[in-house]
């Protein structure tokens, strides 16, 4: 066993229900066997708050803070004091007298740093305790792409966090011992930015959890009147919501001229109001938050990723897979996954050709079927959360000859 572990994180780490949920928390939960763990994390809402119970038993102390400074606070505070905003919205004086006060009293071996946000709360002496950043994406980037698609003054707003993030994001991976993204490509792309090395920079993919995606599981299926395309996702995330919106309106006709059966659900919680005006459509369904997001799955005929901006992995498209339907993905969303374009999931380009992939699908089941038989067995091959996190133990414990093999 290792010395005591901080685990800082930007939203609770339960229920896994989102993407930045599911790997912190198989993150958190592979970290309590190594030692004993401390967390401290922002809760979004009351509901949030309301997990802290969950997740008391399995640590050796925890500290749960609503966020409550507003984006319009958080904007202000990040260009008064030159930083970037993202930064500013989750400043804590709390979070940071938690750390200070572990660092103090307690044998810390490592502090893990789940998410950029909170590489503010990690002191800049530690002296021999470990700092692990898990950057996940490189969001900076994630900005830039905001910049080339807006207009003023969204282009100058994102085009400036783009910026500040990308130095915020070199400086702490100078001084933390170890960075890890959530896929190699994001990991190439940041040593390239950092000029670190594949000594300090590595990639620790996610998982899909093979019991629970289970497609031999029962689950309560939604009524289906016709042909089913599902999309999954946090609908108040923009990268979903420009994705649903241009399939919904670019994708989707075409398919519902040639099947009027078809039905294109959009499942996810939070839907913004410009997702919930697509339910104006024929055809497209917006359900909200629904109970069980693998019922949908169960029931789809095609899952569709057609994601413009996408960083690391996709949980979506894992699950979809996982749960052995054929997905048509983008480019965007296909990156960073072990899979073979045609015989695991198909990839499409552009509206024409999400389309036709997905009629192609739809009038051919064996076809459709065939797909997600290879889906489920290629993540069963790659992709449980055991096998993801084999590299964990050596990268936080430092074990440095063997941190480059494990990560890989």
């Amino acid at each position: 066993m290792m010395g005591d572990i901080v685990f800082l994180a930007h939203r609770i780490p339960w229920p896994p229900n989102r993407g930045d949920k599911i790997r912190s928390w198989h993150l958190l939960r592979k970290l309590t066997t190594l030692g004993p763990v401390h967390l401290a994390c922002f809760a979004d809402d009351d509901a949030d708050l309301a997990h802290r119970d969950v997740l008391a038993p399995l640590l050796a102390s925890i500290h749960v803070e609503k966020r409550t400074r507003s984006r319009a606070a958080g904007a202000l505070a990040g260009l008064l004091e030159r930083k970037p905003l993202s930064l500013s919205l989750f400043e804590s004086v709390g979070i940071r007298r938690f750390v200070a006060d572990k660092l103090a009293s307690h044998d810390v071996d490592c502090i893990f740093a789940f998410s950029g946000q909170m590489a503010q709360f990690v002191p800049d002496n530690l002296g021999t305790t470990r700092f692990v950043m898990d950057f996940v994406d490189v969001d900076s980037a994630k900005f830039a792409c905001y910049a080339e698609s807006a207009t003023p003054p969204m282009r100058w707003i994102h085009a400036r966090e783009g910026r500040k993030l990308a130095a915020f994001e070199k400086t702490v991976a100078a001084r933390a011992d170890a960075s890890l993204f959530v896929s190699e490509a994001e990991a190439s792309l940041f040593r390239a930015r950092s000029g670190l090395g594949q000594e300090r920079v590595f990639a620790l993919e996610n998982g899909v959890d093979l019991a629970a995606f289970d497609p031999d599981g029962s689950y309560s299926l939604p009524a289906k009147p016709g042909a089913l395309i599902v999309f999954t996702g946090q609908m108040d995330y923009r990268p979903n919501i420009d994705a649903v919106i241009r399939f919904a309106e670019q994708s989707f006709p075409a398919i519902r001229a040639a099947r009027p059966d078809t039905c294109f659900a959009i499942v996810g919680r939070k839907p913004d109001p410009a997702i919930t005006a697509l339910s104006t459509l024929p055809g497209v369904l917006v359900t909200g938050e629904v109970p069980d997001v693998r019922g949908w799955l169960a029931a789809a005929d095609v899952v569709v990723a057609p994601l413009g901006i996408a960083r690391g992995v996709q949980n979506k498209v894992l699950e979809a897979m996982a749960m052995a339907r054929a997905v048509v993905a983008s480019p965007a969303a296909f990156e960073g996954i072990d899979a073979e374009p045609g015989r695991d999931l198909i990839v499409a380009n552009g509206s024409v050709a999400e389309s036709e992939a997905v009629l192609a699908l739809l009038a051919n089941p064996q076809r459709a079927t065939a797909v997600g038989r290879a889906a489920r067995a290629q993540v069963e091959r790659r992709y449980g959360w055991d096998a993801r996190l084999a590299g964990l133990p050596a990268i936080v414990g430092g074990r440095a000859a063997q941190v480059a093999e494990a990560a890989e």
